[in-house]
Protein backbone atom coordinates (compact mmCIF):
# COMPACT_ATOMS: atom_id res chain seq x y z
CA UNK A 1 0.00 0.00 0.00
CA UNK A 2 2.81 2.40 0.93
CA UNK A 3 4.63 1.50 -2.29
CA UNK A 4 1.48 2.19 -4.31
CA UNK A 5 1.03 5.55 -2.57
CA UNK A 6 4.63 6.46 -3.33
CA UNK A 7 4.16 5.52 -6.98
CA UNK A 8 1.05 7.71 -7.23
CA UNK A 9 2.89 10.62 -5.64
CA UNK A 10 5.81 10.20 -8.04
CA UNK A 11 3.46 10.05 -11.03
CA UNK A 12 1.65 13.22 -9.96
CA UNK A 13 4.96 15.04 -9.46
CA UNK A 14 6.05 13.92 -12.94
CA UNK A 15 2.80 15.23 -14.41
CA UNK A 16 3.32 18.56 -12.60
CA UNK A 17 6.89 18.70 -13.92
CA UNK A 18 5.68 18.10 -17.47
CA UNK A 19 3.10 20.87 -17.16
CA UNK A 20 5.56 23.45 -15.84
CA UNK A 21 8.19 22.44 -18.40
CA UNK A 22 5.61 23.00 -21.16
CA UNK A 23 4.76 26.46 -19.80
CA UNK A 24 8.47 27.31 -19.61
CA UNK A 25 8.96 26.26 -23.24
CA UNK A 26 5.98 28.40 -24.33
CA UNK A 27 7.36 31.35 -22.36
CA UNK A 28 10.77 30.90 -24.03
CA UNK A 29 9.20 30.78 -27.50
CA UNK A 30 7.30 33.98 -26.72
CA UNK A 31 10.47 35.81 -25.60
CA UNK A 32 12.50 34.67 -28.61
CA UNK A 33 9.63 35.68 -30.93
CA UNK A 34 9.56 39.18 -29.43
CA UNK A 35 13.34 39.57 -29.72
CA UNK A 36 13.81 38.08 -33.18
CA UNK A 37 10.64 38.91 -35.09
CA UNK A 38 9.41 42.05 -33.31
CA UNK A 39 13.00 43.30 -32.96
CA UNK A 40 12.68 43.94 -29.22
CA UNK A 41 16.42 44.11 -28.52
CA UNK A 42 15.70 45.73 -25.14
CA UNK A 43 14.58 42.27 -23.97
CA UNK A 44 18.06 40.79 -24.52
CA UNK A 45 18.99 41.14 -20.78
CA UNK A 46 16.51 38.27 -20.20
CA UNK A 47 18.75 35.99 -22.27
CA UNK A 48 21.88 37.46 -20.65
CA UNK A 49 20.43 36.84 -17.18
CA UNK A 50 19.55 33.24 -18.01
CA UNK A 51 23.03 32.59 -19.45
CA UNK A 52 24.79 34.31 -16.52
CA UNK A 53 23.07 32.20 -13.86
CA UNK A 54 23.49 29.03 -15.93
CA UNK A 55 27.22 29.79 -16.06
CA UNK A 56 27.27 30.40 -12.28
CA UNK A 57 25.55 27.03 -11.86
CA UNK A 58 28.23 25.28 -13.93
CA UNK A 59 31.08 26.96 -12.02
CA UNK A 60 29.69 26.02 -8.60
CA UNK A 61 28.84 22.48 -9.74
CA UNK A 62 32.33 21.85 -11.10
CA UNK A 63 34.50 23.67 -8.55
CA UNK A 64 32.54 23.68 -5.26
CA UNK A 65 29.98 20.87 -5.00
CA UNK A 66 27.95 18.76 -7.44
CA UNK A 67 24.97 18.55 -5.06
CA UNK A 68 21.99 19.97 -7.04
CA UNK A 69 20.28 21.55 -4.03
CA UNK A 70 23.48 23.21 -2.83
CA UNK A 71 24.23 24.55 -6.32
CA UNK A 72 20.68 25.84 -6.74
CA UNK A 73 20.76 27.57 -3.36
CA UNK A 74 24.13 29.23 -4.02
CA UNK A 75 22.94 30.56 -7.39
CA UNK A 76 19.74 31.81 -5.74
CA UNK A 77 21.86 33.59 -3.13
CA UNK A 78 23.86 35.20 -5.94
CA UNK A 79 20.64 36.40 -7.62
CA UNK A 80 19.22 37.80 -4.38
CA UNK A 81 22.44 39.69 -3.69
CA UNK A 82 22.70 41.17 -7.20
CA UNK A 83 19.00 42.07 -7.36
CA UNK A 84 18.97 43.63 -3.89
CA UNK A 85 21.99 45.78 -4.72
CA UNK A 86 20.44 46.76 -8.06
CA UNK A 87 17.10 47.77 -6.51
CA UNK A 88 18.80 49.84 -3.79
CA UNK A 89 21.01 51.60 -6.36
CA UNK A 90 18.03 52.29 -8.66
CA UNK A 91 16.02 53.78 -5.77
CA UNK A 92 18.95 55.88 -4.53
CA UNK A 93 19.70 57.18 -8.02
CA UNK A 94 16.06 58.05 -8.65
CA UNK A 95 15.67 59.77 -5.30
CA UNK A 96 18.63 62.02 -6.16
CA UNK A 97 17.32 62.74 -9.66
CA UNK A 98 13.68 63.63 -8.97
CA UNK A 99 13.30 63.43 -5.18
CA UNK A 100 11.54 60.93 -2.95
CA UNK A 101 8.26 62.89 -2.97
CA UNK A 102 7.87 62.48 -6.75
CA UNK A 103 9.21 58.94 -7.00
CA UNK A 104 6.04 57.30 -5.76
CA UNK A 105 3.50 59.29 -7.73
CA UNK A 106 1.09 57.14 -9.74
CA UNK A 107 2.41 58.31 -13.10
CA UNK A 108 5.98 57.50 -12.06
CA UNK A 109 5.13 53.99 -10.88
CA UNK A 110 2.88 53.04 -13.81
CA UNK A 111 3.86 54.99 -16.90
CA UNK A 112 7.52 55.95 -16.44
CA UNK A 113 10.54 53.69 -16.10
CA UNK A 114 13.38 54.52 -13.74
CA UNK A 115 16.93 54.37 -15.08
CA UNK A 116 18.16 50.74 -15.28
CA UNK A 117 14.83 49.43 -13.91
CA UNK A 118 13.85 47.79 -17.21
CA UNK A 119 17.20 46.02 -17.53
CA UNK A 120 17.12 44.88 -13.89
CA UNK A 121 13.64 43.40 -14.34
CA UNK A 122 14.73 41.61 -17.53
CA UNK A 123 17.78 40.20 -15.73
CA UNK A 124 15.60 38.85 -12.92
CA UNK A 125 13.26 37.32 -15.50
CA UNK A 126 16.25 35.45 -16.89
CA UNK A 127 17.03 34.16 -13.41
CA UNK A 128 13.49 32.92 -12.75
CA UNK A 129 13.52 31.07 -16.08
CA UNK A 130 16.92 29.53 -15.22
CA UNK A 131 15.75 28.54 -11.72
CA UNK A 132 12.51 27.03 -13.02
CA UNK A 133 14.50 24.91 -15.48
CA UNK A 134 17.07 23.87 -12.86
CA UNK A 135 14.39 22.76 -10.40
CA UNK A 136 12.58 20.82 -13.10
CA UNK A 137 15.72 19.08 -14.36
CA UNK A 138 16.88 18.03 -10.88
CA UNK A 139 13.41 17.52 -9.33
CA UNK A 140 14.05 20.13 -6.63
CA UNK A 141 10.34 20.36 -5.85
CA UNK A 142 7.69 18.23 -4.22
CA UNK A 143 3.94 17.89 -4.34
CA UNK A 144 1.37 17.73 -7.08
CA UNK A 145 1.15 21.55 -7.23
CA UNK A 146 4.65 22.71 -6.18
CA UNK A 147 4.39 26.19 -4.64
CA UNK A 148 7.85 27.24 -5.81
CA UNK A 149 7.09 26.36 -9.45
CA UNK A 150 3.75 28.18 -9.28
CA UNK A 151 5.51 31.19 -7.74
CA UNK A 152 8.09 31.32 -10.56
CA UNK A 153 5.46 30.85 -13.27
CA UNK A 154 3.33 33.70 -11.90
CA UNK A 155 6.37 35.99 -11.70
CA UNK A 156 7.47 35.12 -15.23
CA UNK A 157 4.00 35.84 -16.62
CA UNK A 158 3.53 39.12 -14.70
CA UNK A 159 7.06 40.40 -15.31
CA UNK A 160 7.07 39.49 -18.99
CA UNK A 161 3.67 41.05 -19.71
CA UNK A 162 4.86 44.27 -18.04
CA UNK A 163 8.10 44.21 -20.05
CA UNK A 164 6.26 43.62 -23.33
CA UNK A 165 3.92 46.56 -22.68
CA UNK A 166 6.50 48.67 -20.80
CA UNK A 167 4.11 49.54 -17.95
CA UNK A 168 4.25 49.19 -14.13
CA UNK A 169 7.99 48.48 -14.37
CA UNK A 170 8.72 50.61 -11.31
CA UNK A 171 6.00 48.89 -9.27
CA UNK A 172 7.61 45.53 -10.05
CA UNK A 173 11.05 46.85 -9.10
CA UNK A 174 9.60 47.79 -5.70
CA UNK A 175 8.30 44.24 -5.21
CA UNK A 176 11.89 43.00 -5.64
CA UNK A 177 12.90 44.71 -2.39
CA UNK A 178 11.92 41.38 -0.81
CA UNK A 179 15.11 39.90 -2.29
CA UNK A 180 16.92 41.53 0.65
CA UNK A 181 15.17 38.99 2.86
CA UNK A 182 15.79 36.17 0.39
CA UNK A 183 19.52 36.68 0.98
CA UNK A 184 19.12 35.53 4.60
CA UNK A 185 16.83 32.66 3.63
CA UNK A 186 19.51 31.32 1.28
CA UNK A 187 22.31 32.01 3.78
CA UNK A 188 20.43 29.95 6.37
CA UNK A 189 20.03 27.10 3.90
CA UNK A 190 23.70 27.12 2.92
CA UNK A 191 24.71 27.38 6.60
CA UNK A 192 22.68 24.28 7.47
CA UNK A 193 24.09 22.37 4.49
CA UNK A 194 27.56 23.25 5.76
CA UNK A 195 26.66 21.63 9.08
CA UNK A 196 26.49 24.84 11.15
CA UNK A 197 23.35 24.17 13.19
CA UNK A 198 24.22 25.32 16.68
CA UNK A 199 21.33 27.68 17.51
CA UNK A 200 23.31 29.00 20.46
CA UNK A 201 26.25 30.25 18.40
CA UNK A 202 26.65 33.99 17.80
CA UNK A 203 26.67 33.50 14.02
CA UNK A 204 23.33 31.67 14.01
CA UNK A 205 21.76 34.13 16.46
CA UNK A 206 22.87 37.11 14.34
CA UNK A 207 21.57 35.42 11.20
CA UNK A 208 18.14 34.92 12.77
CA UNK A 209 18.01 38.57 13.89
CA UNK A 210 18.74 39.77 10.34
CA UNK A 211 16.39 37.14 8.94
CA UNK A 212 13.41 38.35 11.02
CA UNK A 213 14.12 42.05 10.49
CA UNK A 214 14.42 41.57 6.74
CA UNK A 215 11.28 39.43 6.68
CA UNK A 216 9.23 42.10 8.43
CA UNK A 217 10.52 45.22 6.69
CA UNK A 218 11.88 44.12 3.29
CA UNK A 219 9.16 41.58 2.59
CA UNK A 220 5.97 42.10 4.62
CA UNK A 221 5.91 45.87 5.13
CA UNK A 222 7.06 46.66 1.58
CA UNK A 223 4.45 44.39 -0.01
CA UNK A 224 1.67 45.69 2.23
CA UNK A 225 2.58 49.30 1.36
CA UNK A 226 2.57 48.45 -2.36
CA UNK A 227 -0.87 46.85 -1.98
CA UNK A 228 -2.20 49.90 -0.10
CA UNK A 229 -0.77 52.21 -2.78
CA UNK A 230 -2.53 50.20 -5.51
CA UNK A 231 -5.85 50.42 -3.67
CA UNK A 232 -5.50 54.18 -3.04
CA UNK A 233 -4.63 54.84 -6.70
CA UNK A 234 -7.19 52.39 -8.11
CA UNK A 235 -9.25 55.17 -9.73
CA UNK A 236 -6.15 56.46 -11.56
CA UNK A 237 -5.62 53.24 -13.51
CA UNK A 238 -6.99 52.97 -17.05
CA UNK A 239 -9.64 50.35 -17.64
CA UNK A 240 -7.81 47.15 -18.45
CA UNK A 241 -5.98 44.24 -16.89
CA UNK A 242 -3.23 46.25 -15.16
CA UNK A 243 -5.01 46.90 -11.86
CA UNK A 244 -6.71 43.47 -11.47
CA UNK A 245 -3.45 41.75 -12.37
CA UNK A 246 -1.45 43.90 -9.96
CA UNK A 247 -3.92 43.45 -7.08
CA UNK A 248 -4.21 39.69 -7.59
CA UNK A 249 -0.43 39.42 -7.82
CA UNK A 250 0.08 41.35 -4.58
CA UNK A 251 -2.66 39.32 -2.86
CA UNK A 252 -0.76 36.19 -3.83
CA UNK A 253 2.53 37.64 -2.59
CA UNK A 254 1.02 38.68 0.74
CA UNK A 255 -0.46 35.20 1.17
CA UNK A 256 2.90 33.62 0.40
CA UNK A 257 4.49 35.97 2.97
CA UNK A 258 2.08 34.70 5.64
CA UNK A 259 2.90 31.07 4.78
CA UNK A 260 6.61 31.87 4.72
CA UNK A 261 6.32 33.54 8.13
CA UNK A 262 4.70 30.40 9.55
CA UNK A 263 7.47 28.24 8.06
CA UNK A 264 10.13 30.57 9.46
CA UNK A 265 8.58 30.52 12.92
CA UNK A 266 8.39 26.72 12.88
CA UNK A 267 12.02 26.47 11.71
CA UNK A 268 13.16 28.91 14.41
CA UNK A 269 11.33 27.13 17.23
CA UNK A 270 12.61 23.77 15.99
CA UNK A 271 16.24 24.97 16.03
CA UNK A 272 15.81 26.37 19.56
CA UNK A 273 14.12 23.17 20.76
CA UNK A 274 16.83 20.94 19.26
CA UNK A 275 19.54 23.09 20.86
CA UNK A 276 17.83 22.92 24.28
CA UNK A 277 17.51 19.13 24.02
CA UNK A 278 21.18 18.89 23.05
CA UNK A 279 22.22 21.05 26.02
CA UNK A 280 20.07 19.01 28.43
CA UNK A 281 21.52 15.73 27.19
CA UNK A 282 25.03 17.17 27.44
CA UNK A 283 24.44 18.22 31.04
CA UNK A 284 23.17 14.76 31.96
Amino acid sequence: MAREGGANKSRKESEAGAFFMATLVMWSVSVFFEILFNQRSELLPIIIGFAFFQLANAVIRNFVSPDPLFVNTCVSLLHSSITSASVVLILLNQSMEIGVDKMFEHSQLVEDTWRWAYQALCFSCGYFAYDQLDMLLYRLYSGWIPAILVHHLVLLVCFTLALYRNITINYLILTLICELHSIFLHVRKVRRMAGIRNAGSKIVKAEWVFNWWAFVFARCVSHILITVKLIIDASKFDKGVELPLALSGMAGMNLLNVLLGIDLFNAYTKEIRVQKDHNNNHQE
